[in-house]
């Protein structure tokens, strides 16, 4: 890998690159949570939060916390000039109404179709599906980010999904510490391989078939 940045952090600087001035983006658990660090200084954006935040800030300095002020998984956070705060009532309202440009989730598996599972390991107790259901049935673009592979190397990208469904033919665009792939109505096309992996690395690690065009970008690390 090179020195730099670590897989989680070039994966969220990808998503990063997709959010422009003015969006309303709300961010899951995990690599989501990484992508305000790598926003761009003039990107002027509203995070929301399921549990009642829009426009929240970079994470709070060590010793400048406010305990009152968290996100929806709980770590503490800023906010931005104009931020507003309500019930998670509403927080569903501005979901369910389709007010997000986009969401970015982490994943379990993604099908070629973008069926979405990304809440439950079977065999693991989890809390529950939460609020991945609806963000990813409404947003406009949902952005997936996870490994291409699971810890023992199988493919995360699938023809079909094992895993209990979040929801159905939902996921706009796949960023993975290999590749990066657009879900289209005749499947996946492949837009960008990161450095250092090939095409040919890319499809044998990818469970579903890919459509390769001559316009695939070559990704340096950043």
């Amino acid at each position: 890998m090179g020195m730099g940045m670590n897989v989680r952090e070039r994966i969220a600087k990808r998503a990063a690159a997709e959010i422009n001035n003015g969006m309303i983006v709300n961010l899951g658990i995990g690599i989501p949570s990484l992508v305000p660090n790598h926003l761009a200084p003039q990107i002027d954006v509203m995070f929301q939060a399921e549990n009642g935040i829009l426009g929240m800030g970079p994470s709070a300095n060590k010793g400048k916390e406010d305990p009152t002020l968290c996100n929806a998984a709980g770590f503490p956070v800023t906010v931005v000039p104009g931020a507003s705060y309500f019930d998670s009532a509403t927080a569903f309202g501005i979901i369910r109404s389709g007010y997000l440009d986009i969401t970015i989730l982490g994943g379990l598996e993604v099908s070629e179709q973008g069926d979405l599972a990304n809440w439950i390991v079977p065999g693991k107790r989890v809390p529950g599906i939460g609020g991945a259901m609806e963000l990813a049935k409404k947003a406009k673009k949902v952005i997936v980010v996870m490994n291409h592979t699971s810890k023992n190397g199988e493919p995360k990208i699938v023809k079909e999904c094992t895993f209990p469904l979040t929801a159905k033919r939902c996921v706009s665009m796949i960023i993975t510490d290999m590749s990066v792939m657009e879900v289209t109505e005749t499947g996946l096309l492949l837009k960008e391989v990161m450095d250092p992996y090939t095409i040919e690395e890319v499809s044998l690690a990818t469970g579903a078939k890919l459509e390769i065009t001559n316009k695939v970008k070559f990704v340096k690390h950043m």
